[in-house]
């Protein structure tokens, strides 16, 4: 434990500092909740993994909805990145 605070001590205290970081990450838990009691209901079992493809795209969805961001144009340009071999868009927020 004081590896890693000695590592990350500064980021535990960033909200203080820092306008607009919140001392927890409700906002990312309550984003993706849907995608955790999915998970837990079905235990991860669906059929032909569409339950795996949710799991895995729920917090891009939540991420982009957030920030008022279209889920389909990111998609798109992260697959475009993968096929032109370049760097994928990020899902930080823009400043």
């Amino acid at each position: 434990m004081a590896k890693r605070f000695e590592k990350h001590g500064a980021s535990y205290f960033q909200f203080i500092t820092t306008p607009g970081v919140e001392p927890t990450n409700n906002l990312a838990e309550q984003a993706i909740r849907f995608v955790v009691i999915d998970r837990r209901i079905t235990q991860g079992q669906g059929v032909s993994g569409e339950i795996a493809g949710a799991n895995e795209s729920g917090p891009v969805i939540a991420t982009c909805t957030q920030q008022g961001r279209s889920v389909f144009e990111f998609l798109e340009a992260a697959v475009a990145a993968w096929f032109d071999g370049t760097e994928p868009p990020l899902l930080l927020p823009e400043a």
